[in-house]
């Protein structure tokens, strides 16, 4: 392990020494919570797909076209990462619920979206090689705050709230 006693602190803004106590039990929790948001948006998909098979008993098969857009769902974890991280409750459903929300660590406040999708891009882009996937993570379990390679590339840090 190295010594941490002659590294200058991190300057985390606003949480200074209770970074410690705010990143415990992260990467669990992560994990957890993407598990949940992985169920969410398999939801979202299922009825959007009764939708169209309805819609096209309806229109007598034309409707069933729209199944063309499902392989477009990709898309929806990206916009759906954009639009729970960088809004109000600064986390998605799964981070909610496994009591994680993300900020900026040098104020404390809630990112951008555009912040929030990039994150988002760079997580499925890791995750589709694991030897990126596995340096990602292996970084949090590294650091003093737990964070992974895309939270350092996009500013970002999870916290317990």
């Amino acid at each position: 392990m190295v010594d941490r006693s002659s590294l200058p602190p991190l300057n985390y803004g606003a949480y200074g020494g209770d970074l410690a106590r705010l990143t415990e039990g992260v990467i669990a929790r992560r994990f957890w919570a993407y598990l949940i948001d992985l169920l969410v948006i398999a939801l979202w998909i299922i009825l959007i797909s009764i939708g169209i098979f309805f819609l096209g008993l309806l229109t007598l098969g034309v409707g069933w076209g729209l199944f063309f857009v499902l392989p477009l769902t990709a898309l929806t974890f990206i916009v759906y990462n954009a639009v729970t991280i960088g809004g109000a409750s600064q986390a998605t459903v799964g981070m909610r619920t496994m009591g994680l929300r993300v900020v900026d660590p040098k104020n404390g406040q809630r990112v951008s979206m555009l912040s929030a999708a990039v994150h988002a891009l760079f997580f499925y882009v890791a995750v589709s090689t694991f030897l990126l996937w596995a340096c990602d993570v292996l970084m949090g379990f590294f650091r003093d705050d737990h964070r992974f390679i895309r939270d350092l590339l996009t500013g970002m840090l999870v916290i317990r709230a």
